[in-house]
């Protein structure tokens, strides 16, 4: 699907999250289950739990750096909940 946003993915076994942003997340979500990228090579396996889809990749990319300054696992687990961004609750 090429589609520009912001996903979050969840490892199965210690459910850790990694935060990413792609233009296409079906062939990025095989990378990253298929090990091709490092920073999520120990983490497999991989579920997508949100992906929510932004303007173009420029959006994208900084709505991902802004997510990752929350670090709190309550707030990235309801923006999974609602597929929505924290500061995009205001509006």
């Amino acid at each position: 699907m090429r589609q520009n946003g912001v996903y979050i993915l969840q490892n199965l076994k210690n459910k850790r999250y990694y935060i990413g942003s792609t233009n296409n997340i079906n062939r990025r979500f095989k990378q990253h289950n298929n090990g091709e990228v490092f920073s999520t090579r120990h983490l497999r396996p991989l579920i997508l739990r949100v992906f929510i889809k932004c303007t173009d990749l420029t959006d994208a990319k900084k709505a991902e750096f802004r997510l990752k300054q929350y670090k709190r696992r309550d707030i990235i687990e309801k923006v999974i909940k609602d597929s929505i961004f924290p500061w995009d609750y205001n509006h």
